[in-house]
């Protein structure tokens, strides 16, 4: 049996520990949040323009921090009527301190006089492994996860986080928020990333763990 590797999740958002939890389910991980892995804050300017790049900027700096498997992700949302935006500064839409009920307000203040027709949007995430004990020159292993929906004119629902109330889901009649975790853990963009990012992190966790049994039984 492969022994639990701790796993810290690049982020101090509960909301993302919680799903992430959830979605490692049956690897053999233990996951920690980065203020759990590090006494002090660590502070990472996000500034890539990038999903992509703003994970590997993450996964990078905190598994160097940590000399711990980091897994980082990067997501947001995608407003067609908007060019994309907010995009990479989802979180910081409304100002750089934004709390989820400012971005949420400035986001139906932007669409305001855009049509249902037109509101369609995307969540977005990209997730980026990175493994402090690889070669130098290894790059972080990358997956990614998109959800069709549009945006509503008015929260539904009290579950999830960020812009959830206002995100239906394509193909339901329900924004993220009204969903169940078990639905959310089907669909989500963080659910289908993880599931694409599922068997490479299998792979690299039995890959350590037979490294380990070999320089244990070397000693």
């Amino acid at each position: 049996m492969i022994e639990p590797t701790t796993l810290v999740v690049a982020s101090s958002n509960r909301g993302k520990i919680v799903e992430f939890g959830s979605l490692a389910a049956g690897l053999a991980v233990e996951i920690v949040s980065v203020n759990e892995a590090l006494p002090e804050q660590l502070s990472i300017v996000e500034d890539g323009e990038t999903f992509e790049a703003n994970a590997m900027l993450k996964a990078h700096a905190v598994a160097e921090a940590t000399l711990m498997l980091t897994l980082a992700d990067d997501s947001g949302l995608e407003v067609d009527a908007l060019g994309g935006r907010p995009g990479v500064r989802s979180a910081r839409f409304a100002h750089d301190r934004a709390t989820d009920a400012e971005n949420n307000a400035a986001l139906l203040a932007a669409l305001a006089d855009v049509e249902d027709d037109r509101r369609t949007a995307r969540f977005r995430c990209v997730l980026a492994l990175a493994d402090p004990w690889a070669p130098a020159a290894a790059a972080p292993i990358i997956a990614r996860g998109s959800c069709e929906g549009s945006i509503a004119r008015e929260p539904r629902g009290t579950g999830g986080f960020g812009y959830d109330p206002l995100f239906i889901v394509r193909g339901k009649n329900c924004t993220m928020a009204e969903l169940s975790d078990v639905e959310k853990n089907s669909l989500s963009h963080r659910a289908l990333a993880l599931a694409a990012l599922r068997p490479m992190l299998a792979a690299l966790l039995e890959s350590r763990w037979h490294q380990a049994r070999k320089a244990v039984s070397t000693i």
